[in-house]
C-alpha cells in the first residue's frame, strides 16, 4: 500500500487507495466498519508500473485525482476511472509527492528524487509553470499551506526544510490576505501606501533542525502560521512563520 487519503470535502465517506499499479476508491457510506469498493483502475504502460504518491483534488466537486509512478504524473476522473492527462516526465527521476493548491483550480505541485520541486497547470502539462532547485538531495515532501497558497514548505534527504514565497502562481498575487482587525492602525496605513504591484517568489527561509533526511511536512489545520516537519531519526519539529516574515508577505 503506497497511500490512503480521505475525500478532501464532503461528508468523509470516500477513501482513495493505491498499492502496486493500481487506484481504488472505496465507499464507507453503507457502513462504518467496512469499505465497499466503488471503483478502480489499472496503470497500464510498459513495464512493471507501481504507484508511489497520490492526492485527491479539493476541486471540481472532488471528481478527480492524481496520482506519481516512476518519473510520470496521471490525472484521473473517479467518475468514469479514465485518465484525464499525463505528465510523461514531470521530473527526472522517481516523483515521491504530489499536492493540489486548495485554493486556485488546475495548479499542482510536484516533488522528486531530482531535487527539483515543480509546479504545473494541468491543463497544459507540456512544461511546468515554475521550478525550484533549492534542495541537494531528492525532495520527499511537498505541501500547500491551506489558507495562503502562496506560502509552500518542502522536505529533502538533504536535512532541510524550505519554506518558499510563490507568489506569483498563488491565488493572491498582490498580498493582501490579512484580515484587517489583525493589523494595528500604522499596519494598515502602510498597506494602504503600497502600490499594489506583484511581489517576487522567493526563499523566505531555510530550517535545519533535522540531523537526518526529512520525509514529511505538514501544515496545522488550525493555525495558518504554524508546520511540522518529521525525519528519518524520529524527530518531530514544530514551527511558525516568522510574524515579521509572515507581514512582509502579506501587506
Amino acid at each position: 500500500m503506497a497511500c490512503v487519503t480521505w475525500e478532501p470535502l464532503g461528508d468523509g465517506k470516500k477513501v482513495m487507495s493505491l498499492a502496486d499499479n493500481s487506484l481504488m476508491i472505496w465507499d464507507l457510506q453503507e457502513s462504518s466498519t467496512k469499505a465497499v469498493l466503488s471503483s478502480s483502475a489499472t496503470l497500464e504502460g510498459k513495464g512493471q508500473l507501481k504507484c508511489t504518491s497520490g492526492r485527491w483534488s479539493p476541486h471540481h466537486n472532488c471528481t478527480q485525482v492524481a496520482t506519481a509512478n516512476d518519473t510520470a504524473i496521471r490525472g484521473w476522473d473517479i467518475r468514469s476511472m479514465r485518465q484525464i492527462y499525463c505528465i510523461d516526465n514531470a521530473h527526472g527521476q522517481l516523483v515521491r509527492d504530489l499536492d493540489f493548491n486548495p485554493n486556485k483550480q488546475y495548479y499542482l505541485a510536484s516533488c522528486g528524487d531530482d531535487c527539483k520541486v515543480r509546479f504545473w497547470d494541468t491543463r497544459n502539462v507540456n512544461e511546468p509553470v515554475k521550478t525550484l532547485e533549492e534542495h541537494s538531495h531528492w525532495v520527499w515532501s511537498v505541501r500547500y499551506n491551506h489558507s495562503h497558497d502562496q506560502l509552500v514548505l518542502t522536505g529533502s534527504s538533504d536535512s532541510r526544510v524550505i519554506l518558499s514565497n510563490m507568489v506569483s502562481i498563488s491565488s493572491e498575487p498582490f498580498g493582501h490576505l490579512v484580515d484587517d482587525e489583525d493589523l494595528s492602525d500604522q499596519e494598515e496605513t502602510q498597506r494602504d501606501e503600497k502600490t499594489k504591484e506583484p511581489l517576487q517568489d522567493s526563499i523566505i527561509a531555510t530550517y535545519e533542525e533535522h540531523e537526518d533526511s526529512v520525509y514529511a511536512v505538514e501544515w496545522s489545520s488550525a493555525d495558518p502560521w504554524l508546520f511540522a516537519s518529521l525525519s528519518y531519526d524520529g524527530r518531530l519539529v514544530i514551527n511558525r512563520v516568522p510574524r515579521a516574515l509572515k507581514y512582509n508577505i502579506l501587506l
